[in-house]
């Protein structure tokens, strides 16, 4: 009986011996041909098999399409040294695609690139190497994206609440405070097209010359492209050049209709007569409330009974504090007054006629900051103060505010679809932007 030891030294020259023959290229191997220019031994299939990349099926190139088959050895077409090299033919010193301008950011080896990870990291990889995840590592705690994120291709994607290359600040407010800051009124963070940073929304589309780009808006939920018959970022060909697009919407000129207004529409009045009986007497066509077509106002928001009339003069949301309460509860709205109920007075049937309180209570409740009784600009009834009827646009809870700060569009404060409260525009349902003046909700009729 052999001992142990001989029996192992056996098993491992046999192991080596067998793979020293698995690394011989195929022309070093035993001929497959009886003599010189007999015939092969081996099948027609089987010899094209051989010179057949691993996988491909009957019928596939053979030696890569770059040599000939001949009784399952490959004999490369060479018009140079070592141009084509493989037991296949597979290997060409060209064949590493190029990225951004150049071949492989490692080291290009038979059409693959090699990328350096000398330290054993594998932080360098990609096809082309292009992915270099060290500029992820943080020089301060030199955790890949501060601990607060994963890197992908040399990119950091931050946890909730935390922003920058590196995900090295902190967000001021809660992860669920700034999505909802970012929620579109469509219920989708930034509309799908940006990224939510601390509850603001950097849309994925920036204009390089620092102006609106074509997505844009506080929650990206405007598409500029969306009015373009063809999309051109260049071109200002905005609703078939017969409309003006709001918020991805065209809003056509008189006389034209359709999604991007290419549609003419017969009407036997010129654009001016049409206007000027959607105009009434109001300074702007359809009292800004709706659209004129043939001298005919469709009021909107389309279905919106609160906003009527021949000319859209009568809107009752006017009636409507901010809380959305008609005359207060104590008054009924005719085109877009309160008439108030016995015992009520004010815009919007607030101030009660009897008073419970003394005078001096009362006052006590007018009182701005500094002291002064509704700041100067209005009297106290009832520990609430009516501001001056002479100026029109003094408003707010001490008569502090003014309401020409409000954003204005088309000569009209909140463009009409809003409340202007203590400066800024408080949107009806339906509208969004600074003046109210982009339209969210269905399409016009």
């Amino acid at each position: 009986m052999r001992p142990t030891g001989f029996r192992n030294f056996l098993l491992l020259a046999s192991s080596l011996l067998f793979a020293g023959l698995s690394a011989v290229p195929q022309s070093f191997l035993p001929s497959l041909r009886s003599g010189p220019g007999a015939a092969c031994r081996l099948s027609r299939a089987e010899s094209e098999r051989r010179c057949r990349a691993p996988g491909q099926p009957p019928g596939g190139a053979l030696c890569h399409g770059r040599g000939r088959c001949d009784c399952g050895v490959c004999i490369c077409h060479v018009s140079e040294p070592g141009v084509y090299f493989g037991p296949l033919c597979e290997c060409h010193e060209w064949v590493c695609e190029t990225y951004d301008g150049s071949t492989c950011a490692g080291t290009c080896h038979c059409g693959r690139c090699k990328c350096d990870n000398s330290d054993g990291n594998g932080l360098v990889y990609g096809k082309f190497c292009e992915c270099d995840d060290r500029e992820c590592i943080d020089d301060e705690t030199e955790e890949i994206c501060g601990g607060h994120g994963k890197c992908y291709c040399g990119n950091c994607y931050c946890q909730a609440g935390w922003h920058g290359d590196k995900c090295e600040f902190q967000c001021a407010i809660t992860p669920w405070e700034s999505k909802r800051r970012c929620t579109s009124p469509d219920g989708r963070v930034c509309s799908n097209r940006g990224i939510c940073v601390c509850g603001e929304c950097s849309c994925h589309d920036v204009d390089p010359t620092g102006d609106w780009g074509d997505i844009h808006g506080d929650t990206c939920e405007c598409d500029e492209r969306d009015c373009r018959a063809v999309y051109d970022r260049y071109s200002d060909d905005f609703c078939s050049g017969h409309g003006q697009c709001n918020c991805g919407r065209c809003d056509c000129k008189v006389g034209w209709y359709g999604k991007k207004c290419e549609h003419p529409r017969s009407c036997p009045l010129t654009a001016e007569e049409s206007v000027s009986k959607c105009r009434g007497s109001s300074a702007l066509p359809c009292s800004g409330r709706g659209k004129c077509e043939c001298g005919r106002c469709t009021c909107y928001p389309p279905g919106d009974n609160r906003v009527h009339g021949k000319t859209c003069e009568c809107d009752n949301r006017r009636c409507e504090d901010l809380d959305g309460v008609v005359c207060g509860g104590h008054g009924t709205c005719s085109c877009g007054r309160c008439l108030c109920e016995r015992g009520w007075f004010g815009k919007l049937c607030q101030h009660p006629r009897k008073c419970n309180m003394t005078e001096e209570q009362s006052k006590g409740l007018c009182e701005s900051a500094d002291g002064t009784l509704c700041s100067g600009k209005g009297s106290c009834h009832c520990g609430k103060c009516i501001c001056s009827a002479e100026e029109w646009y003094i408003s707010g809870e001490f008569c502090d505010c003014d309401d020409r700060d409000c954003d204005k569009h088309d000569g009209l404060i909140c463009t009409g679809n809003g409340i202007c409260n203590c400066g800024n525009c408080e949107c009806w349902d339906g509208w969004n932007g600074n003046a109210c003046e982009i339209w969210l909700g269905t399409e016009y009729p």
